[in-house]
C-alpha cells in the first residue's frame, strides 16, 4: 500500500488521521444530509415559509402606538431598505455575498486554520449570512459540541437550497426581516422604531451602522445599555465600509465624530401611551378572532401581522396623560397631608388586615398550608423591594404588607372622552400607572355616580309634564316610611325658606330637591327614562337613586350624556374602526352603534342642554369660568358620592363628550373632606386642564369652536323664571329652619 511505502511514521499516521477525518467528515455530512440527525426543510418548505409577524396599533391619524406579538417583528420589503444600510450589513458581515452560492468555502478554511492551528478563538464562525438566515429560520436547539456541529452542516445546506430558490436581494430581505435584535426583537423594522422611532428607510447611516453593528453581540453592543461599546462597533462597520468602497475616508472620519444619538421608544404592555386603552382594544380583538375562526379565518393577533386601526386621537391623549400626571399629583399630596399622621392606611388595622388577606401572596400562603398568623408573617419580612410613587421608582427595606399599604394610600382616576355623534373613543385614561394598577376604571369599574345622574332625573321629569319652571322646596324632609332617611344640603339654614326653580336645583346640585323631583316623576319613569337613556346597568328602585347611589360604568355613563347632543339618541363607545392584513386589505370595519329611538323630545333635549350649561356658568361646576377661564360653549354636571368616596364630572361640548372619576379602589377610604373630595375639586380639573390645552392649538379648532345650537323660542320662554323664590314672610315665620319636615315618600307610578 501507498502509506506502507512512507518511511516517516509521522508523515505515513498523519495521513491516515487526515484520510479517516476526510471520511468521517463527508460520512457525517451524508447522515446530515439523508436526515439521520433530523429532517431539513425541503425546497418547497423553504420557499412556504411565513413570518411570525406583530399587529400593530394604531391611533385615527395613523401613530403606531403598541403592538401585540409573541415575537415583536414587523416585516418590511427589499425597497424598504436604505442602500446604506445593505452595504454596511454586507461589509461587516458577509464580505463575498454576492459572490457564493451560500457557502463561502474560503472564509470556512480561513476560519479553521486561524481556529485549530493558531488556536485564535476570535477568528469568527464564517457563516454567510444565507447560513445566518437559516439559523434564523431553524434556530440551534442543543449546544453541545456534536450538535453544534451537526447544526453547522445543517445550516451549510439549508443555506446551499436558499440560495437556489430565492435571489440575493430576496435572501437579504428575509435575513434583515428574520435576525434577533434582542429584547424579543426581531428584524431590522422593529428594531428600527425602538432604538431611533422611525422606519427602516429613513435610517442615516450612522444609524444604520450601529443597528448592524448590534448583530455580532446583541446585549453587549446594545446602545441603550452599553452606548460606548456600541459606538465603538458603529466605527468599525463605518470603517469597514470604507475597506469595501462603500464609503469615503472623509465620510467615515466625519461620521464617527457625532455622538451616539437615540430616540428609544420600547413598545411594552405596561408602558407608552394609552397601555389602558391598548389592553381593552386587545380583549375586544380576542372576541373578534374567536368569532372569525368560526367562519374559517384563523387569524391570531400575535402572529397574524394585523392592523388595528383605532378612534384615538394621539395629540389629545397625550395632553390628557400628561395633565392627568400633573393633576394628580398635586392632588395626592393634598390628600395625604389631609390625613396626617391619622391616615387609614397608617392606623386602621381592620382596613389594612382586610387589604392584605384579599392580596395573591396571602392566598397563595395559605393554599400552602401556611395558617393566617404564618402568613401574615411571612408577608411582614422587610427585603429589598422597589416602590413607585408620582417621583418614580426607589428600592427601599420593606414588607410586601408595607407594600400593601403604600399602594393602598394612591388616589386613581378614570377619564373617557368621547365624539358625541359617533361615540368614536378620543382619549382613554383606565387609571394612573398601568404597571401597578392594572384595574381599568373606564371599562371595569362599577361605582356610584353620585350627582351626575340627576340629568337622568330632571330629564324624566320634564317628558312628565313638570315644567323646568316648576319649584321645589329646598327644605329637609325626613321620609317617614322610609326609616328616617333624610337626604340633605350642604347649604345653610336658610335653604329651609327657599324655593329652587329645576334650572337652578339642577345647577346648584341640590339633593332634597333632586328627591323630590324623583317622588313627584315617579321611581319606575325614572328607571325607564335611563333604560332609554343607554343605562344597562341594574339602578336602584328607592328613593336614593335621585342621589346616584346607583352603581354604573364610566364608559356608560359617557354614552348616556351623548344623548343631549345627538338627537336624544344614546351612543355606545366604541374603540376600533378598521381591522387589516398586512397589506391594509380590510378584514372588518366597525361602525358607530347609537340607540334606535330618541330617549326624549327635541324640547326637553334643548332645556337640559341650557339647564346644564348653568351648571357651568353659575353653578357647582363654575370653576371652569372662574378659575380655569374657559370661554368655550360647555355644558356640565359634578358629582360627588357619600362620604366623599367619588368624584365625578362631566363635560358636554357641542363636539365631545368628557367624564372623568377619581377615588381610591379601596371603597372604605374616602377624601378627608367634601371640599378636597367634591367633583368640582377632584376631578373637574382633568376636564378643565386639557381643554385649555386643546384652546391652545389651532388643529382643535373644530372642536374647541364649536358652538351649541340655539333653543328654539318655546325652550326659551320655558326657562324664562326667577331662579329662587323665597318663602313669604308668614310661612317663614311658622317654619322653624333647625326642624325637619316630616311625611312619607309617595312616589308617582
Amino acid at each position: 500500500m501507498l502509506l506502507q511505502k512512507i518511511k516517516s511514521p509521522y508523515i505515513r499516521y498523519g495521513l491516515l488521521a487526515f484520510g479517516i477525518g476526510i471520511f468521517g467528515t463527508i460520512l457525517l455530512v451524508a447522515t446530515v444530509y439523508t436526515g439521520v440527525w433530523g429532517d431539513l426543510p425541503s425546497k418547497k418548505e423553504l420557499s412556504d415559509f411565513e413570518y411570525q409577524r406583530a399587529s400593530e396599533v394604531y391611533t385615527a391619524d395613523s401613530v403606531l402606538i403598541g403592538k401585540y406579538y409573541l415575537f415583536d417583528r414587523q416585516p418590511v420589503t427589499y425597497e424598504d431598505f436604505p442602500k446604506h444600510l445593505l452595504n454596511a450589513l454586507v461589509s461587516i458581515e458577509d464580505e463575498r455575498f454576492y459572490n457564493h452560492s451560500g457557502v463561502d468555502y474560503p472564509s470556512l478554511l480561513r476560519v479553521a486554520f486561524k481556529t485549530i492551528l493558531m488556536q485564535d478563538q476570535s477568528s469568527g464562525g464564517g457563516s454567510t449570512l444565507t447560513q445566518q438566515l437559516a439559523k434564523n429560520l431553524y434556530p440551534r436547539r442543543k449546544r453541545n459540541q456534536t450538535n453544534l456541529t451537526v447544526d453547522k452542516i445543517k445550516e451549510m445546506i439549508i443555506a446551499s437550497r436558499l440560495e437556489g430558490i430565492f435571489s440575493k436581494e430576496e435572501i437579504l430581505t428575509h435575513y434583515l426581516n428574520t435576525v434577533s435584535f434582542g429584547d424579543n426583537t426581531f428584524g431590522i423594522e422593529s428594531a428600527s422604531l425602538k432604538f431611533f422611532n422611525k422606519q427602516t428607510n429613513q435610517l442615516n447611516v450612522e444609524e444604520a451602522a450601529v443597528l448592524v453593528g448590534m448583530l455580532k453581540a446583541t446585549y453587549g453592543y446594545n446602545p441603550r445599555v452599553f452606548p460606548d461599546k456600541s459606538k465603538s462597533r458603529r466605527d468599525l462597520v463605518l470603517q469597514s465600509m470604507v475597506k469595501n468602497d462603500f464609503l469615503m475616508e472623509e465620510e467615515k472620519d466625519s461620521l464617527t465624530l457625532l455622538p451616539l444619538q437615540l430616540d428609544y421608544r420600547k413598545f411594552d404592555y405596561s408602558d407608552g401611551i394609552a397601555p389602558y386603552f391598548r389592553e381593552e382594544v386587545r380583549k375586544q380583538l380576542v372576541k373578534w378572532s374567536a368569532l372569525e375562526q368560526e367562519k374559517g379565518n384563523t387569524y391570531n393577533i400575535y402572529t397574524s401581522g394585523l392592523k388595528i386601526y383605532t378612534t384615538l386621537n394621539y395629540s389629545m391623549q397625550v395632553l390628557a396623560e400628561r395633565v392627568m400626571k400633573n393633576h394628580m399629583t398635586s392632588l395626592q399630596k393634598s390628600f395625604e397631608k389631609s390625613y396626617g399622621k391619622s391616615a387609614p392606611w397608617l392606623v386602621k388595622k381592620k382596613i389594612i388586615e382586610k387589604a392584605v388577606k384579599n392580596t395573591a401572596h396571602f392566598k397563595k400562603l395559605l393554599a400552602n398550608g401556611l395558617n393566617a398568623d404564618e402568613a401574615w408573617d411571612s408577608l411582614n419580612t422587610k427585603q429589598n423591594m422597589t416602590l413607585s410613587d408620582w417621583n418614580g421608582e426607589k428600592t427601599v427595606k420593606a414588607s410586601t404588607i408595607d407594600s400593601v399599604k403604600h399602594y393602598m394610600k394612591f388616589l386613581n382616576t378614570g377619564s373617557l372622552s368621547i365624539d358625541s355623534k359617533t361615540g368614536a373613543v378620543q382619549t382613554w385614561i383606565g387609571g394612573i400607572d398601568f404597571k401597578n394598577f392594572k384595574f381599568d376604571h373606564v371599562a371595569q369599574s362599577k361605582r356610584q355616580v353620585g350627582s351626575t345622574f340627576k340629568p337622568v332625573v330632571y330629564t324624566a321629569a320634564l317628558e312628565m309634564g313638570i315644567p323646568p319652571c316648576a319649584y321645589f322646596s329646598a327644605r329637609e324632609v325626613e321620609y317617614q316610611n322610609l326609616k328616617g332617611w333624610s337626604p340633605s344640603n350642604s347649604g345653610n339654614k336658610e335653604e329651609a325658606y327657599l324655593n329652587y326653580s329645576m334650572e337652578e336645583a339642577l345647577s346648584k346640585s341640590v339633593n332634597t330637591v333632586a328627591v323630590k323631583v324623583l317622588e313627584a316623576t315617579g321611581i319606575e319613569n325614572v328607571l325607564t327614562q335611563a333604560k332609554k337613556m343607554g343605562i344597562f346597568s341594574e339602578l336602584p328602585e328607592q328613593p336614593s337613586l335621585a342621589l346616584g347611589t346607583g352603581e354604573i360604568y364610566l364608559n356608560e355613563l359617557a354614552g348616556m350624556y351623548a344623548s343631549y347632543l345627538n338627537e336624544g339618541r344614546a351612543v355606545f363607545p366604541y374603540l376600533i374602526q378598521n381591522i387589516t392584513n398586512q397589506k391594509d386589505s380590510i378584514l372588518t370595519h366597525f361602525e358607530p352603534k347609537r340607540a334606535k329611538n330618541s330617549a326624549f323630545s327635541k324640547e326637553t333635549r334643548q332645556i337640559m342642554v341650557e339647564m346644564m350649561k348653568s351648571t357651568i356658568n353659575s353653578g357647582t361646576a363654575s370653576r371652569i369660568r372662574s378659575t380655569y377661564k374657559l370661554t368655550n360653549d360647555i355644558a356640565g354636571k359634578t358629582g360627588t358620592t357619600q362620604n366623599n368616596k367619588d368624584a365625578w364630572f362631566v363635560a358636554l361640548t357641542p363636539k365631545l363628550i368628557h367624564v372623568t372619576w377619581v377615588g381610591l379602589d379601596n371603597h372604605e377610604i374616602g377624601f378627608r373632606s367634601t371640599r378636597l373630595g367634591q367633583g368640582a375639586n377632584a376631578a373637574l380639573p382633568l376636564f378643565a386642564l386639557w381643554y385649555q390645552q386643546l384652546n391652545k392649538d389651532k388643529s382643535f379648532n373644530h372642536i374647541t369652536k364649536a358652538q351649541f345650537e340655539k333653543p328654539n323660542v318655546f325652550v326659551r320662554d320655558q326657562l324664562n323664571c326667577e331662579p329662587i323664590k323665597r318663602d313669604g314672610f308668614l310661612k317663614r315665620l311658622f317654619t322653624n329652619p333647625d326642624k325637619k319636615k316630616s311625611k312619607k315618600f309617595k312616589s308617582k307610578n
